[in-house]
């Protein structure tokens, strides 16, 4: 596929890959990841517009509001062992078995909790409403289901993306295809909900038909208990990195749900759908790009450097290919699409389209903590996050509605990727980089 692809790239970048073994398989994973996720975003996206526009912005806020609570607990199922699995399989690949078996127990106690606490935590808060509570009841499901998605972070480690992007893609098609069934069969919001959850559910057994299509066997998986304490040790700043991360990057949502109704939900969901759909790009290098970030790290610190500004770089460079035509375009093209009860949604995503700048760059610090076991910083850092959106949001929301959501988002991503390495000291150098990404982003 590489080859296919590469050729239409410039012969300067096209002969550096194919100088590169090393490169040359990442940037082929990585067109991969890129296909999968066009294919989703593609089709999920024409899907999703059918679907706002039929439930319209009262009924759409109410079911983002169900998915954005179900997402916060969703964190605590991932364990957040996936930097670190694939960090310990590229180190040491004869233990694979152990690590992989050790990593789906552990993600399927995580799944059993994470449902548990969701169940709890919307009774708690909406204890008189039974259709909000029956909506994150009916998603939660799918959580259960995470762990085994286990199987991808083999395919992560050694480069082939391509099966778990298959099985994503073809979840993906199936769901987007009963949405519109249901939207033909004027379903009623909660089959919306139940597709919500199969399309989870799905997706992580599509992974694991995948690992065995590709010729390995889940029941060669052996857990132990020495090798979960290990997983969980490293892991556990990461696990509650993601939980305040998941927080802070869902938070609004459940916010503006409580203090402002579910119609304004629904206009800033649309906005959200949209900039977290181009969140794609980063996402799809990463998984890429990391085994090689980890092998610079056992060469030279000089490689290693060389490589993190290189990968700060064109995650900044990838923002402003996205961000500048988006906020000349969105203003009119929302409501175009999404129709005039949306209007106010292409405002809000000219402004909101900028925090994709902080979240690519976040994406990579990510990495480079990771590869440096600076888990305790992740946490750190996601946690001030965190902390500073909630208060923006509390004081903004009620001001300005979804427009104070935005302001509050840009603002905390911003600190979490680029901010707080000059609060940190051993953090003063990735700032550095990332301020020098961001004003001349060359990455050849």
């Amino acid at each position: 596929m590489n080859q296919t692809w590469t050729r239409h790239l410039p012969a300067r970048i096209r002969e550096k890959i194919d100088r590169s073994p090393a490169l040359k398989k990442a940037v082929g994973n990585s067109g991969w990841l890129f296909a999968d996720n066009l294919l989703r975003m593609g089709v999920g996206l024409l899907v999703s517009i059918w679907v706002t526009r039929y439930l319209g912005p009262e009924r759409y806020g109410a079911l983002s509001y169900a998915t954005a609570f179900v997402m916060i607990f969703s964190s605590i199922a991932m364990v957040g062992l996936e930097g670190i699995v694939v960090r310990n399989i590229v180190r040491e690949p004869g233990r694979r078995n152990e690590i992989l078996g050790s990593a789906f127990v552990l993600k399927l106690i995580g799944g059993g909790v994470a449902f548990a606490l969701t169940l709890a935590a919307i009774a708690l808060l909406r204890p008189v409403e039974d259709s909000a509570r029956l909506l994150v009841g009916i998603i939660a499901l799918g959580t259960l289901f995470q762990a085994f998605g286990t199987a991808d972070f083999w395919f992560q480690s050694q480069v082939k993306s391509r099966y778990s992007a298959y099985a994503r893609s073809a979840a993906c098609i199936i769901i987007c295809a009963v949405k519109v069934v249901l939207i033909i069969a004027n379903a009623p919001l909660v089959a919306f909900a139940w597709a919500a959850a199969a399309e989870i559910a799905l997706g992580f057994a599509g992974v694991a038909a995948a690992y065995r299509l590709s010729g390995q066997h889940m029941r060669d998986w052996r857990a132990n208990r020495t090798m979960a304490a290990e997983l969980l040790r490293d892991s556990w700043p990461l696990l509650l990195s993601d939980l305040v991360m998941f927080l802070y990057l869902r938070v609004d949502k459940i916010m503006i749900g409580e203090m402002v109704g579910n119609r304004e939900l629904g206009i800033f969901a649309v906005a959200a759908m949209i900039a977290e759909a181009l969140y794609i790009i980063p996402l799809a290098i990463y998984p890429s790009l990391f085994p090689s970030i980890v092998a610079a790290k056992g060469e030279s610190e000089k490689l290693f450097d060389q490589r993190m500004q290189q990968f700060y770089n064109l995650m900044a460079l990838l923002a402003y290919l996205v961000a500048l035509p988006v906020t000349f375009l969105s203003v009119w093209l929302v409501p175009l699409i999404f129709g005039e009860a949306y209007g106010n949604a292409g405002t809000m995503l000219a402004v909101l389209v900028w925090a994709g700048l902080f979240f690519n760059l976040m994406v990579a610090r990510s990495q480079f903590l990771t590869a440096m076991n600076w888990t305790r910083l992740h946490f750190i850092t996601d946690l001030l996050g965190c902390v500073l959106n909630v208060a923006l949001n509390f004081f903004l929301i009620p001001r300005y509605g979804g427009m104070g959501a935005v302001v509050a988002s840009v603002i905390s991503y911003w600190f979490v990727a680029h901010g707080s390495c000059f609060v940190f000291k051993p953090l003063f150098k990735t700032g550095t980089m990332m301020t020098r990404a961001m004003l001349y982003p060359k990455i050849w």
